[in-house]
C-alpha cells in the first residue's frame, strides 16, 4: 500500500537524520583538534591517552563518512539556489511535528536537538524536491492520494513523557519522596528502573498517544491531566509493576487540509514513479568539488 510505503520511506529519512547529527557531533570534537593537544581525557593504568588520540581514532574511523555527509549537505543548498527551490517554514514544522509525535516514540529525544531537527528536515525535503522537480504529478492523481489515506494526515493528541518503573507500590513511593526532595528523574530512572530501555535514557519514554496500544487508556488519562515538568503525584500501576510517569511536552493533535500537504503528496507520488533511493549522490557530477582528504573522490 502507498501508505505503508510511506511510512516507512518517512522512517529512513529520520533514521539518515539521526545518522547525520551524530556524525556532525564527531566533526564538532573533530573541529576541536589540534596538532599537539596532550590533554589527557583517559588514564589506564600508568598509560594516558589524550584528546589528540582520541580525535585522530576518530577521524580515521568516521573521517570519511563526516565529509561525504557535510559534502552532501553543501551539494543541496548549492542546487537548491540553482534551481530556485524554497522549503516552507511551515513544512519544516509539519514534518517535525510527524516526528514527533509518530517517530518519536523510540526514546531519546530531547528539545534541545529542535533545531538540528529542523536543520535536517529542511535539507531533506530540499532534496526530494531538487530529485523531483521535473516530474509531473496531476491535481487528480493527488487529490485521489490524499482521500485514500486521510488518517494518515490526522496528528493525534501526543504527550512526551519520562518515566521510573519499578516492581513495588513501596519502591515507588519511595522514588516519588525523593523526587520531591529534589532527586533527579534521569538519574533515579537510570539507578532504579527495571524498563532497561527507558532507564538508558534517563527514564525517556518519548512520545505517545491514544493511537498508541503499549499504554492503556487510564494511563493515558493520568498523563493528560499533568503539567510540564511534573510528574504523577501516586504510583500509578502497571500490569506487574509501578509507575511513576512525568511529562516533558504536550503536542496538540492537528488534521491537515489537502492544500497544507499537497507538495508533500507530490514529492511521495514523484519518487514512487521514479523509483530512486532518496540520495545527494546523483548531484555530485552537477556541482565543482574539490578534495582534500584520501581516495575519497574514487568512492
Amino acid at each position: 500500500m502507498k501508505r505503508e510505503r510511506l511510512k516507512r520511506e518517512k522512517i529512513w529519512i529520520i533514521i539518515a537524520g539521526l545518522i547525520l547529527l551524530n556524525c556532525l557531533t564527531v566533526a564538532f570534537f573533530i573541529s576541536k583538534g589540534s596538532t599537539g593537544n596532550t590533554e589527557v581525557v583517559a588514564k589506564v593504568g600508568k598509560e594516558k591517552i589524550t584528546r589528540q588520540d582520541w580525535l585522530n581514532e576518530m577521524e580515521s574511523r568516521y573521517g570519511k563518512e563526516i565529509l561525504s555527509e557535510l559534502v552532501d549537505q553543501k551539494i543541496i543548498e548549492t542546487a537548491g539556489k540553482k534551481y530556485g527551490i524554497k522549503i516552507s517554514d511551515q513544512a519544516v514544522e509539519r514534518e517535525l511535528m510527524v516526528i514527533k509525535t509518530m517517530y518519536g516514540s523510540s526514546g531519546g529525544y530531547q528539545s534541545s536537538d529542535e533545531e538540528k531537527m529542523r536543520e535536517q528536515i529542511k535539507s531533506s525535503l530540499m532534496l526530494e524536491e531538487i530529485l523531483t522537480k521535473d516530474v509531473k504529478v496531476s491535481e487528480k492523481e493527488m487529490k485521489s492520494y490524499f482521500e485514500q489515506n486521510k488518517n494518515q494526515f490526522h496528528l493525534p493528541d501526543s504527550y512526551h513523557i519520562s518515566k521510573i518503573v519499578v516492581q513495588t507500590k513501596k519502591e515507588a513511593e519511595q522514588t516519588l519522596k525523593e523526587l520531591e526532595q529534589g532527586s533527579s528523574f534521569a538519574v533515579l530512572a537510570m539507578e532504579r528502573s527495571i524498563d532497561e530501555f527507558t532507564a538508558n535514557l534517563g527514564g525517556d519514554a518519548g512520545y505517545v498517544n491514544e493511537d498508541s496500544d503499549r499504554y492503556s487508556k487510564d494511563f493515558l488519562q493520568i498523563i493528560k491531566k499533568l503539567k510540564p515538568g511534573k510528574w504523577s503525584n501516586k504510583p500509578i500501576k502497571l500490569e506487574n509493576s509501578y509507575a511513576i510517569v512525568m511529562l516533558h511536552e504536550a503536542v496538540k493533535g492537528k488534521e491537515y487540509k489537502y492544500k497544507d500537504v499537497k507538495d508533500q503528496i507530490r514529492r511521495q507520488i514523484a519518487l514512487e514513479q521514479m523509483e530512486i533511493p532518496v540520495s545527494a549522490k546523483p548531484l555530485w557530477n552537477e556541482t565543482d568539488i574539490e578534495w582534500f582528504y584520501g581516495d575519497l573522490e574514487a568512492n
